[in-house]
């Protein structure tokens, strides 16, 4: 794996950074804090996501980044004869290969998932193999003899055995546990037999059972066919019967009916008679009728125009009170010089509220970009004396036989000096770093002249809402003059319309006359009505004389036909008892044959169980076959699993046994190379503790160089058997901080000796503070912080004609 670009916007420090990368050896440098590690960070992140990278997803975005900013990692890298291209946000992921424009994963959980299956490593195992950093070159010297056996076979994938075991394990009890339930489920054999012997038992007697049923039916079905021929002739007889006598009592009824009619004619025809006497005497009461109902329809007109003229006087009352009402609106208008006035003071309080608006703004971006200045400087002063203090603390550690850091030359009698410059430097780091927090206290509060601009805006905003909302009404009222000026000479031509109509409405009406009429005519209308109703009875004599006569001709033809079917329902000779007596034969023939064909259904259904009961015994037998066969196939599978966990234990043990030489021999190769020949081997003992061999013999003290030298050869050893199980070439190696302790000569060698590996790394990128080793870099990639924006800077230095845009 090789990376080629690396681009970052909106993370941790960086605000846009676009980095080329090659093959070769690239030196990062810059102070601590300026962003070195956070490019490292987001090379993890844009592969493995969030569990790969520091804090929550907040802290990731950029301080003083817009809130909906965009934060992206692209990360483009080479694997194998593929190009492959990472693009990473907070919210979505997507991995595009060999420039094609389409994804060939885009969600955050596929992402990661193609990237480690391509890589063919966990985010720990690549951790473990491509990057080291200071603070892991001495992680296994800080455990104790069984952490680090644990720490090497978990990085080295070793515990994926013992996890496979723990699988088998779980497989083997579930194995067991079927094999065990298999076998407690066989049936007993005798058992299965006796029931076998049982059913075939049971099916003889139902046979049997069934033939003396079938037998029996075939009787009671011939006592039943001799019955009902009998019964049938009974029961047609009995219908007969039963016509006659519904055809005799259909012609009862009709003469009873005829009979009904006829008195009820009579009884119409003297109605008739006496209506007619006593209409002559009633309509000489109602001859003033006529008249009177004329007289009444000439003042119901009357009375109609009177009210009339009554609505139209209530009309003009309205239309005058409402003109009137339209007239005081009217005066009440705004005049323009009010509406002009009522202009001229909005327009003064807005302008007013403009200036004070500026004033306050001016007033808050000064003390906001005073309170970031002064965070900012502080932060640098921070800085600085952290600096400042791991220096003298390097010099103290030295001692006046150690080298200075700057010039790396012996310190001898300037030891004190140096050790004063750097104090007086300290001194005045926290004076300034005091003074800056104290301001920044001072600021946490706002100004008394920015409150006070905020009051006054708050004031003007309020008066402008008063004058505002006055105008507008004022505004509104003026607008209401054209409409209602339009409504004024309306309302004059409907009083004009009114008045004239009022004028052509006659006012004459008796009121007194149309109660009398109306009085009159009431009292004669239900004496009409008794007219009318005896016209209509006195009118029907003549139609009722007419249908008299056929009523009585139908009353004597119904009485004629009832005596004829009296007579043939005597001649019939049909008689209840032997109806009944026909029916009960037939019925209990009837049952009889029911109860045999039950029989002969229970019979059938005892036989059916019985071959049920043979089958039964029969799947029985074949279960237990099966069931036996499976509890077979489980201990075969029972034992092969057994089997499989002992090969695997065998094999985990002769891994960890050729483990420590594998490691030494490939540890000891490194440590050759960045000692140039000096120390041949690096071995370790059973507990993996690391010893140097000086001409073949241990060495018991080392200096803090030389172990940071031992464990970085075992660090590469590690990175480079992990690549080995993971079948990828160790092609990229990042180095982080890994210089700790080193004197000059040592660091020079360090960066010599990964020149020379170009073979085995064909990308190096190592990242570093020290300044002094960047002449034995192919590449420098300088990393700073831009106080006044606090964001990461990012350029190349003059090794070439490339740069680094930032």
């Amino acid at each position: 794996m090789q990376i080629q670009r690396l681009r970052l916007s909106n993370f941790r420090q960086h605000e846009h950074t676009d980095l080329e990368l090659g093959p070769g050896l690239t030196g990062i440098i810059g102070p601590n804090g300026a962003g070195k590690t956070t490019l490292l960070e987001a090379i993890a992140w844009a592969m493995y996501g969030m569990p790969a990278a520091r804090g929550s997803r907040e802290t990731i975005r950029r301080r003083g980044a817009p809130a909906r900013s965009r934060v992206e990692v692209e990360l483009a890298f080479a694997l194998g004869a593929h190009q492959y291209r990472i693009v990473r946000t907070l919210n979505g992921a997507e991995l595009y290969q060999d420039g094609d424009p389409s994804p060939i994963a885009n969600s955050i959980g596929a992402v990661t998932e193609r990237v480690t299956r391509l890589l063919g490593m966990t985010r720990d195992e690549f951790f473990n193999t491509y990057f080291t950093g200071q603070k892991e070159l001495a992680v296994m010297a800080a455990m104790s003899a069984p952490e680090r056996a644990q720490f090497l076979s978990r990085v080295l994938g070793y515990e994926r055995i013992r996890a496979a075991q723990d699988r088998l394990k779980e497989r083997r009890s579930a194995l067991r546990a079927r094999h065990d339930a298999l076998r407690a489920g066989l049936g007993d054999l005798a058992d299965i037999e006796a029931a076998e012997a049982g059913a075939q038992e049971r099916v003889v007697a139902a046979r049997a059972a069934d033939a003396a049923a079938a037998e029996a039916l075939a009787s009671a079905e011939c006592v039943l066919r001799e019955a009902r021929p009998e019964w049938e002739r009974v029961q047609a007889l009995r219908e007969t019967a039963l016509t006659l006598e519904a055809e005799l009592r259909v012609a009862d009824h009709r003469g009873a009916a005829a009979v009904e009619r006829a008195e009820r004619l009579e009884r119409e025809a003297a109605a008739a008679a006496a209506a007619a006497r006593k209409l002559e005497a009633v309509s000489e009461r109602l001859a003033p009728l006529p008249g009177l109902r004329e007289t009444l329809a000439a003042l119901e007109r009357a009375a109609e125009r009177h009210a009339a003229r009554r609505g139209l006087l209530v009309q003009l009352d309205d239309v005058r009170r409402h003109l009137a009402s339209v007239e005081d609106r009217v005066a009440r208008l705004p005049s323009h010089e009010q509406l002009d006035a009522a202009r001229d003071r909005i327009n003064d309080v807005r302008a007013s509220l403009a200036g004070v608006t500026l004033d306050s703004e001016n007033l808050r971006t000064a003390w906001v970009r005073n309170a970031q200045d002064a965070k900012t400087k502080r932060q640098g002063l921070l800085d600085q004396y952290q600096e400042l203090k791991e220096q003298r603390q390097r010099i103290v550690k030295a001692g006046p036989e150690g080298d200075c850091p700057t010039c790396a030359r012996p310190l001898g009698a300037e030891y004190e000096k140096v050790l004063g410059v750097l104090d007086r430097q300290m001194e005045d780091v926290i004076a300034n770093g005091n003074f800056y927090k104290q301001r920044i206290e001072q600021l946490q509060l706002e100004p008394r002249e920015l409150d006070d601009a905020d009051r006054r805006r708050l004031a003007l905003e309020q008066e402008l809402s008063e004058v505002t909302g006055e105008g507008g009404r004022l505004e509104a009222l003026a607008h209401e003059r054209a409409p209602l000026a339009e409504e004024r000479e309306r309302l004059l031509g409907r009083v004009r319309e009114v008045e004239a109509a009022l004028a052509a409405a006659p006012a004459e009406y008796d009121e007194r006359r149309h109660r009398a009429v109306l009085a009159e005519i009431r009292a004669l209308e239900p004496l009409a009505l008794e007219a009318e109703r005896l016209g209509v009875v006195a009118g029907r004599s003549g139609a009722v004389a007419a249908e008299l006569e056929p009523v009585a001709a139908e009353r004597a033809d119904a009485l004629a036909a009832a005596e004829a079917l009296r007579r043939r329902l005597a001649e019939l000779g049909y008689s209840e008892q032997a109806y009944r007596a026909a029916r009960d034969a037939e019925a209990s023939a009837e049952r009889h044959r029911r109860e045999a064909e039950l029989i002969l259904v229970r019979a059938r259904g005892e036989s059916a169980a019985a071959e049920e009961a043979v089958q039964a015994a029969a799947r029985r037998r074949a279960e237990r076959t099966e069931r036996e066969q499976e509890a077979k196939a489980a201990a075969t599978d029972l034992a092969l699993h057994q089997e499989l966990d002992r090969a695997l234990s065998d094999l985990r043990t002769e891994l960890n046994a050729t483990l420590r030489p594998d490691l030494s021999e490939l540890a000891s190769g490194f440590l050759r190379d960045l000692t140039n020949g000096r120390y041949t081997d690096l071995e370790l003992d059973e507990d993996y503790g690391a010893t140097l061999l000086d001409d073949g013999d241990p060495k018991a003290v080392i200096s803090g160089g030389e172990e940071d030298v031992a464990n970085l050869a075992l660090r590469l050893a590690i990175s480079q058997m992990i690549a080995e199980r993971a079948g990828q070439p160790l092609s990229l190696l990042i180095l982080d901080e890994i210089f700790g302790s080193l004197d000059e000569d040592r660091r020079l060698a360090v960066v010599d000796l990964l020149r020379s590996l170009a073979d085995r790394f064909p990308q190096v990128i190592l990242i570093t503070h020290v300044d002094s080793v960047r002449e034995g870099f192919d590449r420098v990639v300088r990393v700073g912080f831009d106080v006044a924006r606090g964001v990461a800077t990012v350029r190349d230095e003059p090794v070439g004609d490339h740069d680094v845009a930032a």
